[in-house]
């Protein structure tokens, strides 16, 4: 069975997502550049972690679901796959 550390293709939604997080990121600095209030620039950097939060669980998600129709596909049990994938999310926090 492929495990979930295999070469992974990432999908224009999630390029996306990673960009979004990227301008968010700079925003905060540009903030920061400009003497932003500390509560603005807080609540920018708490907007970015939680879009590269859901961005990670998208990915680990995206992953997981190929690995187990790939193991199905091959007459295989996924349960190996799906520990690797909680242990990824574990992790991550």
């Amino acid at each position: 069975m492929e495990d979930i550390n295999k070469k992974s293709e990432y999908d224009q939604d999630v390029k996306n997502r990673l960009k979004r997080v990227e301008g968010q990121v700079r925003g905060v600095l540009k903030m920061m550049e400009e003497g932003k209030e500390c509560k603005d620039v807080v609540t920018q950097l708490s907007a970015a972690r939680s879009a590269m939060d859901r961005s990670l669980a998208y990915i680990v998600a995206k992953n997981l679901e190929t690995c187990i129709r790939d193991a199905e596909d091959q007459g295989e049990n996924a349960d190996d796959v799906i520990g690797e994938a909680i242990q990824m999310l574990v992790k991550s926090r």
